[in-house]
């Protein structure tokens, strides 16, 4: 069974037969989603209807199976929305554990909804209805453990609840907790989006849970913030850094290399001398004491090879135990791809490494072919795609404070300019703050150095302090920043 699901995943096509204990034949026709070893979730057909079924292998498939029947249960039973179970049951094998649902019929699944929507009301009005979603699940003291958006279903204005293995019911589910389930839905939610419709969220989170008061917006903020940071953080400072879906991770005597999944069929330098032979003879961009950059065209991929150089015994010494500076630039760039902010993608990551101890670093990216921001608006021209760019740069601006992310360095050639959209290189010196205070500090020097590009522009330089103003809600920050006065 196993083997043949395997063959129907990397073929994508064809239609796969299961016989079911009840003698009924159920047919995969593709595989939705599947956790090697553990189950697979697949389109088909059941008794001439289309299905989804969700297939439970290996040891504990009886047990996985039968919990994510007792939360489809727990849905029915508080009168939420979800998708019909139609068998649950074995497969003729007894070793497969299936459960058939019924096909919610043009159904989105809201985490693709919500990101292709560009009507911003519209966007509003779904994130509406997932918190109304999630606040009867809570007056029915159900708890959705594993809530993504990925897992709800958006069909003619109802939201279906989908994933009963998550649900987990409480004899009475406190505020703390139910409160903090919210805050990691409300973490789904684009951060601008977020920071204007906060208070009418929890309003009708409230209306729903039938209380006198709405819960309060900044212990909720609090509460978004700690979960996106904690997350981005399990994904940047650790899982990229092992072999995962994305990396995947070379090790040899005296070096140690992460490589990102979907480069690896480039012929990419792995190895210190790899990419030592590659600076020597390719583009040089910088060369200096603390790093050198090169531009090298590797299996047709246009790359920017960034060496962190020892530049004497002590340094070395001081750096050896230490994170590289090329590992930050790593983990930033998964960050910021996580959060959904423009950076050049990571190709690879390569350390020297000699009995645990560091030396040189060298952080792998991918060319973006364009000019930075001073050479955008140097050069160009037209007044309405200056205007776009402007509005574009802010919102970035306004986005990372509000993720409270300082980039460290924030002049002119460290933001390219794509079309009229920013694009954040130079990552080695970001931070994503843990407090408010220090990241307010931060992000207020990112910015005096950001104007400070622009003082011979007095033009542009007013322009930017309008959009500043007009972006940034509370103007504490720009007055820190000496933006405004």
């Amino acid at each position: 069974m196993t083997s043949d699901l395997q063959a129907l995943l990397q073929s994508g096509q064809g239609v796969l037969d299961v016989k079911l204990q009840d003698a009924s034949t159920l047919q995969l026709t593709a595989i939705v989603r599947a956790v090697p070893g553990k189950r697979f979730v697949c389109r088909g057909m059941w008794h001439d209807q289309l299905i989804y079924a969700k297939l439970f292998i290996g040891r504990d498939a009886k047990r996985y199976a039968m919990r994510d029947k007792h939360g489809v249960e727990l849905l029915v039973a508080a009168d939420i929305e979800t998708s019909a179970l139609l068998y649950a049951g074995a497969a003729a094998d007894a070793l497969t554990q299936v459960l058939i649902f019924q096909s919610v019929e043009c159904g989105e699944n809201t985490e693709i909804a919500y990101q292709t929507t560009v009507d911003r009301a519209k966007r509003f009005e779904l994130a509406s209805k997932l918190v109304h979603t999630v606040a009867q699940h809570h007056h029915a003291n159900l708890l959705q453990t594993d809530l993504y958006l990925k897992n709800f279903l958006i069909q003619n204005g109802l939201v279906f609840t989908l994933d009963g293995d998550g649900i987990r019911k409480y004899a009475k589910l406190n505020h703390q907790l139910a409160l903090k389930n919210l805050g990691v839905l409300l973490s789904k939610f684009d951060v601008i989006d977020l920071e204007s419709w906060m208070h009418d969220l929890l309003g009708i989170y409230a209306e729903v849970r039938g209380w006198q008061q709405v819960p309060d917006a900044a212990s909720m903020k609090h509460l978004v913030n700690q979960h996106r940071r904690r997350v981005t953080n399990a994904y940047a400072d650790k899982k990229v850094f092992r072999l995962c879906t994305d990396v995947r991770i070379l090790q040899r005597t005296g070096f140690w290399a992460a490589i990102a999944s979907r480069f690896v069929q480039h012929d990419l330098p792995t190895s210190p001398k790899d990419c030592d032979r590659l600076i020597a003879s390719q583009l040089r961009i910088k060369s200096g004491d603390t790093c050198t950059v090169a531009l090298a065209q590797v299996g047709g991929l246009n790359v920017v090879i960034k060496r962190y150089n020892i530049k004497s015994f002590l340094h070395g010494v001081n750096r050896a135990l230490r994170q590289t500076r090329a590992s930050r630039s790593w983990a930033n760039a998964h960050r910021l791809i996580l959060l959904g902010i423009p950076t050049a993608a990571p190709v690879a990551l390569i350390e020297n490494r000699n009995f645990g101890l560091k030396g040189r670093a060298y952080f792998l990216s991918e060319y973006v072919d364009a000019p930075d921001a001073l050479e955008f608006f140097s050069k160009t021209s037209d007044s309405l795609l200056q205007a776009e760019a402007i509005t574009n740069i802010v919102n970035l601006f306004y986005r990372l404070h509000l993720l409270q992310i300082s980039h460290g360095d924030m002049k002119a050639s460290n933001i390219k300019v794509v079309n009229s959209a920013p694009l954040l290189i130079d990552l080695d010196s970001m931070q994503q703050h843990r407090f408010d205070l220090p990241a307010l500090k931060a992000h207020a020097r990112d910015l005096k150095r950001f104007m400070h590009n622009w003082q011979a522009m007095p033009a542009l330089y007013n322009a930017l302090i309008a959009q500043f103003k007009m972006v940034y809600a509370d103007h504490e920050v720009l007055r820190l920043a000496h933006i405004i006065k």
